[in-house]
């Protein structure tokens, strides 16, 4: 049993550390630019939404020269409601996708505490000389937090609800659980130990609820992983704030002229902006810069059991 826990050791080392910054230094959060900003990603974009919405204003002013009078001038009052609506659907799109974040910040940080739990009950229940179950714990508990790092990373994780296959990926159907063959492997050594009469069947029951909480965090997070945002209403946004900002020059180039330029470019900065971001942290075990640093909550969880153990 031993050789089969040891493989989930010491996984390799998986995606980018999280973002540490100082809330209060201003200056630096608005003239640095990171990797994760999303104006290196949507300068492109940018470049040819300005180039788009100065055509549309020589179009209207320079070369038509729409008079006064013409209905199209007063196609700005109805943005103005649009615009109202689609922040209210970019506020909900943001809270949503950061409710699931926080959800699996919450996940992790009971995970944290179960081991820690377990680690704690096994070191004062075992006996200090039998030094062969206690390695075995102290060193298969943090495994788990290791194994469920690198399955909520897993592509076959977050396509494991689809129904049909994907050949792109390989053994998309037969890929192990890895989770539940260390929880299960822990499950089967307290039984063990409860046969063999070193611990009784009041202390297997006290360490039962920690055993049931790694795979109910397990299956928590697999519940966030798998599960996106509904494909109808992420597309939804999109095209509305797609159409929004091809709309948008329509109407208000005759009151700003080519000052709209700069101010469709900002206004197409924010939303998409915004919408990247809901993207982004609405899967929290990704390895993007803004995803939970589950690779250091790991090693804290394993360096926390082996101190206590020592």
């Amino acid at each position: 049993m031993r050789s089969c826990y040891f493989a989930y050791v010491g996984f390799p080392y998986l995606g980018t550390p999280m973002i540490n910054y100082n809330t209060k230094a201003w200056l630096s959060s608005i003239f640095i630019f990171k990797k994760a900003d999303t104006l290196r990603q949507l300068l492109p974009l940018i470049i040819l939404v300005s180039a788009y919405t100065a055509t549309i204003v020589y179009i209207e002013t320079d070369w038509l020269q729409i008079p006064k009078d013409h209905p199209i001038r007063h196609l700005n009052v109805i943005q103005s409601l649009l615009g109202f609506v689609i922040s209210l659907l970019i506020v909900f799109r943001t809270n949503t996708a950061y409710d699931r974040w926080w959800e699996g910040r919450k996940q992790w940080g009971a995970l944290v505490n179960c081991s820690r739990n377990l680690a704690i009950k096994v070191n004062a229940i075992l006996p200090h000389n039998d030094i062969q179950n206690r390695q075995f714990f102290e060193q298969i508990i943090p495994a788990f937090s290791s194994a469920l790092q690198h399955h909520l990373q897993a592509e076959t994780t977050r396509l494991q609800l689809d129904t049909e296959p994907h050949p792109e990926i390989p053994d998309f159907d037969k890929t192990e659980h890895v989770p539940n063959h260390i929880a299960s492997l822990m499950a089967d050594k307290l039984n063990q130990l409860y046969r063999d009469k070193i611990i009784t069947g009041d202390q297997l029951i006290t360490m039962n609820p920690e055993l049931q909480a790694f795979l109910d965090i397990c299956g928590a997070c697999e519940r966030i992983k798998n599960t996106p945002i509904p494909y109808s209403y992420s597309v939804f946004i999109k095209k509305f704030i797609f159409m929004y900002i091809i709309t948008l020059p329509i109407g208000m180039s005759f009151s700003l002229s080519y000052l709209l330029v700069p101010v469709i470019a900002f206004v197409f900065y924010v939303l998409t902006s915004l919408e990247m971001i809901a993207e982004e942290i609405e899967d929290p075990f990704g390895t993007d810069a803004n995803d939970l640093p589950m690779t250091k909550m790991a090693s804290n969880i394993k360096r926390n059991v082996e101190e206590i153990f020592a």
